[in-house]
């Protein structure tokens, strides 16, 4: 922010303290439908090699993974003292590029083309926390650029799967800026403690999609014979 830049009213620079709460962590986004489940992986991957020093003075990081869950978020956003949200978003920009927007810009982004059903969820849940007067000191968005979201059953394609180290690195950066103490981790965490429910966690959810021919993504046979689907042009 340059010096001729107005300084933002809801998020005010300086000495004014950050209030108490922890630093929430959290990835959006449907992991059944290809790049959408980007956010999702990230939080994912970054709770799979990465722990957070706990102790006096440092904050308490909790990661989440809100998939698509909307309003039901509400509660985490409002005892945030910090939020760094990861999803994908629709910039405008070229398959797997990432850019970050901060503080009273997130709604916009996030609201700027409505991809699936979670986004419109999640700006409203900013404006209701604000609304009731709990809001994060600060808001940071790294959001990727998505190549296919129409692909039912589908993984991350391959420059949206390699923009998830960078997204990590990205979070890693901010979050010792603010103030935490991520630590490697030795071994991944033990799946009760795993963000992502196990069966879909990102290797066993690729590990166990069906090839495209026996997925049946053109439709149902019980429903839709393969006669019907020739004079559908399917």
């Amino acid at each position: 922010m340059t010096s001729d830049t107005p300084e933002p009213t809801c998020h005010p620079s300086g000495d004014i303290p950050v209030p108490p709460g922890p630093i929430v962590v959290l990835g959006i986004g449907n992991v059944l439908w290809a790049d959408e489940g980007f956010g999702v992986r990230c939080v994912e991957a970054l709770q799979r090699h990465w722990a957070f020093a706990e102790g006096a003075g440092l904050p308490e990081v909790q990661l989440i993974d809100g998939g698509t869950q909307g309003l039901y978020l509400i509660q985490h956003v409002q005892a945030a003292a910090r939020l760094l949200i990861l999803d994908a978003v629709d910039y405008g920009l070229a398959p797997g590029t990432l850019h970050q927007v901060e503080n009273e810009e997130v709604p916009k982004f996030l609201g700027a083309k409505k991809m699936s059903l979670h986004q419109t969820g999640f700006q409203e849940v900013l404006m209701l926390s604000q609304l009731t007067g709990h809001y994060p000191a600060e808001v940071l968005l790294i959001g990727c650029q998505p190549e296919e979201l129409e692909d039912y059953g589908g993984s991350l394609r391959p420059k949206v799967r390699l923009a998830v180290d960078d997204a990590v690195a990205l979070a890693l950066e901010r979050l010792r800026a603010w103030g935490a103490q991520p630590l490697p981790r030795d071994v991944p965490p033990d799946a009760d403690e795993a963000v992502t429910v196990p069966t879909l966690s990102l290797q066993a959810y690729e590990a166990g999609r069906p090839a495209a021919a026996a997925a049946c993504r053109i439709g149902d046979e019980r429903f839709m014979p393969p006669t019907a689907r020739s004079a559908a042009g399917a």
